[in-house]
Parts: structure tokens; sequence; C-alpha cells
């Protein structure tokens, strides 16, 4: 694999190249090392030092990425928060990391806690700074939160080990150099938007274009403007592209090689839509904040199977297990299980919680998925998201794999519902493009040929969105929630259960 660093101070003999830009700044690489080393200079003088908790609360902004940088200069460890929590929310993360500082634009959290404002950060270190001992790969870089679907969220800790193997395996695996330009939309709080699009490319001399708060015009104006050769998003914001892509102007979109689906699964529909669109591979990866970000993706240059989320990445191990921990044969079904550099160190203060997620070395994800012949991953849904009617199981995916093929189906969610009889009932919320007439009757005739009968929904809800949590995963715990409390499912759409 290829070698690098994306620790800014060493990469500053890159000199005027360019590095990293959002709205207001366009940084050189040296420009980003000198505002690093600023920062961290006036972190230091508010006490922080090794092993301290430095948190952020900012949109996508330069700044963000900075401070990140700028607390690893002192061997202290980042926490990004989520700029749209709500104040106990931020406080929840803020005490349960023990953070000492907070960056962002407005107080929050216990008042007692320093807090920096983003707009008197300094620009450049004083002719007294001295740079302390540079970070080693055992040091901890950075505390993930987990969305917290299921109970409290819980702080995961990734090292600068987990970091660069990760910048150096998706280096490799996409196939960045100097010439990579990635447009980061996605959320700068979610390991996504931190490995994929900045540290993996920063590694690899490339740049980073940081937007603010995505808008459909919005992407495809700076797409034109700014010429990236790629960018990483979820399904939602490719059906969100593919719906409102009439009107791009030609050529518009020729800067781009490739675009990167995760986070959820995508269609085969919409993925086809999608490269219809864009004119360039939509590779679908795997991945999640336990193993710092993904572990498996289909390549950018080789064989793509519809309907897999590729092999392993460089330098990481899947194993499919059956229920007894057994390796499952190839081609069944079981529990996704992750090993490699990539592993997370455990979750912050919850040694239970690690040891029952961490076993051997082996991630146990939650998820349920086949490997082909290949080595490609087929992820067929979440374990907890299973549904067991009347004593069979059900995957809920499946159900909203057959939704999705009509193509008045922009996106949709298939959760259990509780039912006196059968215990649980699969039940769809389905979202439809915009100007198409969805009915749930048309739905409910359209899958009838897909799917055998328990498989079939016993209601279909056409809403206007779903529910998304603060990643901008579609919550389906709170579906299963809702529908929970509506007490007894009324069939609609659909034949009664």
């Amino acid at each position: 694999m290829t070698q690098g660093t994306y620790f800014a101070w060493e990469l500053a003999s890159r000199g005027d190249a360019p590095c990293v830009r959002d709205d207001r700044l366009q940084l050189s690489y040296v420009q980003f090392a000198q505002r690093v080393d600023a920062v961290a200079q006036q972190l230091a003088g508010l006490g922080v030092g090794p092993g301290d908790m430095v948190a952020t609360f900012l949109p996508n902004r330069a700044e963000l990425l900075i401070t990140l940088m700028a607390a690893w200069r002192l061997r202290a460890v980042a926490t990004p928060v989520n700029p749209g929590f709500t104040d106990a929310e931020a406080e929840y993360q803020l005490g349960d990391s023990g953070a000492k500082v907070v960056v962002g634009q407005a107080p929050v959290g216990d008042p007692a806690r320093i807090f920096l404002d983003v707009d008197d950060l300094a620009v450049r270190p004083t002719a007294q700074w001295t740079p302390p001992t540079p970070p080693t790969e055992a040091d901890d870089a950075l505390l993930i939160y987990t969305s917290g679907s299921t109970g409290r969220p819980k702080g995961v800790r990734l090292g600068h080990d987990n970091l660069h193997f990760f910048g150096r395996s998706g280096g490799e695996h996409f196939q960045c150099g100097p010439d990579t330009h990635a447009l980061l939309i996605l959320p700068l709080f979610h390991v996504n938007a931190i490995c994929v699009s900045c540290l993996t490319p920063i590694m690899a001399g490339g740049q980073v274009s940081i937007t603010g708060q995505f808008s459909v015009s919005r992407f495809f104006d700076d797409v034109t403007r700014l010429r990236p050769t790629f960018f990483s998003a979820v399904p939602t914001i490719y059906a969100l592209l593919v719906s409102q892509a009439g009107g791009v102007p030609p050529g518009a979109l020729d800067s781009l090689r490739y675009a990167i689906c995760g986070a959820a699964p995508i269609s085969p529909e919409l993925l086809a839509k999608t490269e219809e669109t864009f004119g360039v591979p939509i590779v679908e990866g795997y991945g999640l904040t336990e193993a710092t970000c993904a572990s498996a993706c289909n390549p950018v240059g080789g064989v793509r199977k519809l309907g897999t989320v590729g092999p392993a990445l460089p330098g990481q191990r899947i194993r499919i297990v059956d229920a007894n921990g057994d390796d499952a044969p190839t081609g069944q079904r079981g529990e996704v299980l992750i090993a490699g550099p990539a592993v997370m160190r455990g979750y912050l203060n919850r040694p239970e919680a690690t040891a029952e997620t961490i076993v051997d070395g082996w991630l146990h994800t939650g998820d349920v998925g086949i490997l082909d012949d290949d080595g490609y991953l087929r992820i067929v849904d979440r374990i907890k998201d299973m549904i067991i009617r009347g004593g069979e199981n059900i995957y809920p995916k499946e159900i909203e794999a057959a939704l999705a093929t009509n193509p008045a189906v922009l996106e949709c969610a298939v959760v259990g519902a509780p039912d006196p009889l059968l215990g649980e009932v699969p039940v769809a919320f389905v979202v439809g493009y915009p100007g198409t007439d969805l009915t749930a009757d048309d739905l409910a005739e359209f899958v009838a040929p897909q799917l055998t009968k328990v498989k079939r929904p016993s209601a279909i809800h056409i809403v206007d969105a779903l529910p998304r949590n603060p990643v901008g995963k579609i919550d389906k715990p709170g579906l299963r929630r809702q529908t929970a409390a509506a007490g007894q499912v009324q069939p609609a759409g659909a034949a009664p259960a």
C-alpha cells in the first residue's frame, strides 16, 4: 500500500498546492499547516494536552478540520458533535467524552466548560510556538458517537493507527493521487466524511472542497464550478439528485471519475439511474464507525457487482458466521464479522459492550450478509431489524427491494409492527418521486407477484418523508415505535395478515 500521512505539519512541504477550501476560505498545504499550528498553540494555552478531549460543535466548514488537526498536534483527541443536536443531546456527548474545550459558533452544554468561538480562532502561531512531541500511532485520534438507535449513543475510539491504515487502504482502492479532488457534502461529525472525503485525499496529496448546507441546486453548481473528481453520498441524496438533474448543463459533470455510495443500501434501480445520470461508476460500499468507516467496496476500475457492496478493502478481512459462530458456507447468510487494522479500539468506558462486540479480534457487526465465490459481500439486513411473523423470519430489505423496483418509488422502509396473533407483521412506509401518483393499493398489487404472501406488507403508508437519525440513516427504531404506539395494524392497500 502507498505510504503517507494526513498530519498537516508534516505536509507543509507541498507548499502552495491546494489543500482545503470552503465557502469562505481557500488554503494551500502550507497555509493549512499554519492554521493548524496557530489553533494548536491556542488550545495549548487553554490547558489542552495529551489525552485531553477537544469537541467541535460546528457545521461543515474548514475550521472543523483545522480544529481536529490542532487537537492531534497536541496528542489530544477530537470528538465532533452534531451541530443539529439540542443542548441536552450535545451535553450528553460532551459530558460522556469528558470534553475539556468546545469550539463552536455559540456556547453549548455546561457553561463551566471552556468555550472557544470559531471566529476567534488564531490564524498564525506566534514566534514563541514550540511544537510538542508529535502524536504516535498508539494515540487515540477520534471519538465518534454512534447514532444511538438502541440505547444511549456510545463513543467509538479510533486511533491514528486506524485512520492512517484506512487512508492508505482507501487511497489504494479509490486510486487516489495528487490530482484527486473530493467534494465533501456529508456531515463532518460522521466518520465517512472525515476519512473518505478528507483524510484519504489529503494523504494522497489531493484536495478537499467542503460544501455547506446540502441542496440539489447547490450540488450541481459546486460540481460545475469546483471540478471535483469524486464525492461520497447516501442513497437519499442520490435519489434527490437523480429526480432533479434534468437541467444540468452538458459537460457540467465531466470532472467526475466516480462517486461513492454508503451508509445505507441503495436499490439496484436507483443505482442504475444514478450511473446513467452522472455517466460515471457509482461504487457501493459498506462499513460502520466501529471499523473506521468502510470495510468493503466495489472497485472503481474492476468488476462491480450490482446488489453487492464489493469485496473487502485492502488489508481487511470479512467472514460470515452462523448462529453457532461457525463459518457459513459460501452463498449462505449469516452475521458479518470484520477483522484487521481498521477495527476500533473499543467503546469509551464501556468494557462490557466492547467485549460483546469484538471477540477474538473479530468485530461482530449485527448485519446479516452473504459472501459469493469471488468474496463479494451482499448485505441482507440487520439482525435486529428481522421480523418474525408467526415463526417465519422475514428480512425487511427483501420487501424494500421489491417496492423499490416500482419506478414511482423514491425510497421506502419496512419495519415490524406488533400483531396479537402473529407476533409481528411487516409494514411499509413509502416516499414517491415528486409529481408521481402513488397509492398503497397500486403498490400492494405491484409487489404481490414478487413476494410470497407471508412477506407482503400488512399495511403500506405513503408518506412525504422518512424520519432520519443524526447521521442521515432512516430511523427504523422510530418507525417501529410509531407503529407500536398506533396499536394493531389496520391493513391498508395490502392483503390482511
